[in-house]
Order: structure tokens, then C-alpha cells, then sequence
């Protein structure tokens, strides 16, 4: 019998038979992990299992290659501070699917484990919220091998001006070496550089950028399946809120 201990966020859950539920948890030293929760469907357990929650969790299984099963204990819940903010609750919605979207099996990612709770953490903090999702994805594209090269410009080697990026590559490209390509590359508002104002019109148009490299590098990495339909979703609520 194969057993672990662990804490993460809960990522999804679906019901499994008459009265169980499988569970996908984002945990920090296991990756993100699944397994069945006997009774997860009951009165007591199924107010735990909700997406976002922060759950201490034991695995057991005969093989590590099993689904296995997980006994469950709540640490805090997330829901209940985002059920009636619009933004808050699509923004638990996107970081949940699109985490369950990339995150491999099993797969270690600390980093990206700690910048996913403090922002889940965050919830409900409107005024802050929309950059640091953006900075989440960022950082989730750079975590699974499709980082963003800003730092300078792709053709001169200069970091003044920066004001595209490049849609292959990810790096930057400045005003002027842009060129007639101009209207072929993605938009570098100041916001993904870390500078100007955070307004939900910028953080759109970052996400603009950063949803191309998710879609078109990152999914199609993954057998070309479609992004969770949660990250539009949480842009459409950002577009009102401007």
C-alpha cells in the first residue's frame, strides 16, 4: 500500500458512482494529483469538495500507477468570500480550469504551486486581483516551458520602446524595428512589462497576448485541445468592469 499526506487546491471534482466523488488537487509536493472520495457526494463531505478549497488530503492506493483514493479534511474554503462578486467568481474559475487544463499528472511544481495559492488567496480584493491574475498566467507559461522574453527587444537587442511581441517567439520587438511587420505581431501593453496602470483595458489587452502563447503554444503542446471556456469567461467580466 502506497500512501502520502499532502495540502493543495482543489481543482475539480465530479461524481463518481451513487455516492463518491474524483477529485483533481493542486498539491505542493505532489503535483497535481487525483483520486476518488468515498461518500464525497454526502451532506457532510460534499460542502468541502468545492472548487478553490484549500484541503489536507491523504492518498492511498495499492500501486502508485492506481487512481487511488483520497480521505479529505478542509482548511479553508474559498467559495463563500467570491458568491457574490462576479469578478471573484469567475476569476476561481479560470485559475481552477486552466491549472486542471495544464497542469501534467503528478508533476512537481512548487513555484507555481505558491504563486497559485497566494492568488486564490487574494480573492475577492478586486483593486489587486486582475494584475496579479495576469502575472499568474505569466508565470504558468513560464512554468510549463513557453516563457515570455521581454527584457529586450528581439531584433536590436535594446529595451527601449518595447511595444510588441513577437508571436513565435514570445520576445519583444521595439516600435521602431518593428517595421511593416507591425501589424503581424501581438500588442506589449506596459502592464506586461510591469510599468503604467493596471486598468482592466490593459490587463485585457495582456491577456490578449498571453492567451496566444496558451492557446497556440502551451494547448496545442497538449494535443491541440481548447482552453477552458472559464478563461473567457473571466476577460468578458473584465471587459464590463472597464
Amino acid at each position: 500500500m502506497i500512501e502520502w499526506r499532502d495540502e493543495g487546491a482543489l481543482l475539480k471534482v465530479r461524481k463518481h458512482g451513487e455516492n463518491s466523488a474524483i477529485i483533481e488537487v493542486f498539491t505542493q509536493s505532489h503535483g497535481k494529483a487525483a483520486g476518488v472520495v468515498h461518500g464525497g457526494t454526502s451532506r457532510k463531505i460534499a460542502p468541502i469538495l468545492q472548487p478553490g478549497a484549500q484541503l489536507d488530503v491523504t492518498w492511498k492506493a495499492r500501486l502508485d500507477s492506481h487512481l487511488g483514493s483520497f480521505t479529505v479534511e478542509p482548511v479553508r474554503s474559498r467559495t463563500a468570500q467570491v458568491m457574490q462578486d462576479r469578478l471573484g467568481l469567475a476569476g476561481l474559475n479560470a485559475v481552477t480550469g486552466l491549472s486542471s487544463f495544464v497542469l501534467p499528472e503528478r508533476d512537481v511544481h512548487p513555484a507555481l504551486y505558491s504563486r497559485t495559492i497566494q492568488l486564490l488567496d487574494l480573492l475577492g480584493q478586486t483593486d489587486v486581483w486582475p494584475l496579479a491574475y495576469l502575472q499568474w498566467e505569466v508565470a504558468l507559461l513560464e512554468d510549463m516551458g513557453f516563457a515570455l522574453d521581454l527584457s529586450a527587444c528581439a531584433v536590436s537587442g535594446l529595451n527601449d520602446d518595447l511595444f510588441y511581441v513577437s508571436p513565435r517567439t514570445g520576445r519583444a520587438v521595439s516600435r521602431l524595428a518593428a517595421g511593416e511587420w507591425a501589424d503581424r505581431l501581438l500588442p506589449l501593453p506596459h502592464v506586461l512589462l510591469g510599468k503604467g496602470d493596471a486598468d482592466p483595458e490593459q490587463i485585457v489587452i495582456a491577456l490578449k497576448t498571453t492567451g496566444h502563447f496558451l492557446h497556440n503554444h502551451l494547448a496545442k503542446s497538449l494535443g491541440d485541445r481548447a482552453l477552458p471556456e472559464a478563461r473567457q469567461r473571466l476577460i468578458d467580466v473584465l471587459k464590463r468592469l472597464d
